[in-house]
């Protein structure tokens, strides 16, 4: 390659960075929401465009090189100005947290006997449960959706919630007896 087609080739290259200047700047400021960090991220995929010029095989892929470009400089922008908490600053109650990892299981398990109770009903009782209890539906509501009777409706529901309350008994988990203390009485 000779000096003179190399210079043509840099200076097309200069061309069509200026050129594409503008929607590099409208696509880092649509990621950063900050004109100054936009401003700064086009300016140093710019430059690496610029002195990596050399390395663009195909001149008609210039388009997605460049914003590749802008992409790594994203990327590079994160990991070295990514914001670190000072751990002596930390209060011991932001450390905490309410719910246990026993409290969760204890109330997924929870969650997937009612699933279980519940899946366990005949479909019409399934119907009307989940429709007044989970969906809070009026029983008018529930019998014009059904096109059922309203007295219907609350039997079922009646007789759903003694099922479900049965079904629940069962399905809970046993409970071990109650060691009873003997108290010494003078």
């Amino acid at each position: 390659m000779t000096i003179l087609s190399l210079f043509r080739r840099t200076n097309a290259c200069q061309e069509q960075l200026e050129a594409i200047r503008p929607k590099l700047y409208r696509v880092a400021y649509s990621w950063s929401h900050n004109a100054a960090l936009a401003d700064d991220l086009v300016q140093e995929t710019l430059l690496k465009a610029i002195r990596n010029a050399g390395q663009l095989r195909d001149p008609a892929s210039f388009n997605g090189w460049v914003f590749s470009i802008l992409a790594n400089c994203w990327r590079d922008h994160f990991r070295h100005y990514r914001e670190m908490d000072d751990i002596d600053e930390i209060e011991d109650f932001q450390c905490v947290h309410e719910t246990t990892p026993e409290d969760t299981h204890t109330q997924s398990q929870l969650v997937l006997r009612v699933r279980n109770a519940v899946a366990q009903l005949p479909l019409g009782q399934r119907q009307v449960l989940t429709l007044v209890d989970l969906e809070e539906l009026s029983y008018i509501e529930v019998a014009t959706i059904l096109e059922i009777p309203i007295g219907t409706v609350m039997s079922r529901l009646c007789r759903a919630r003694a099922a479900l309350r049965a079904l629940l008994n069962e399905l809970a988990p046993q409970q071990p007896a109650q060691i009873t203390q003997i108290r010494r009485v003078k």
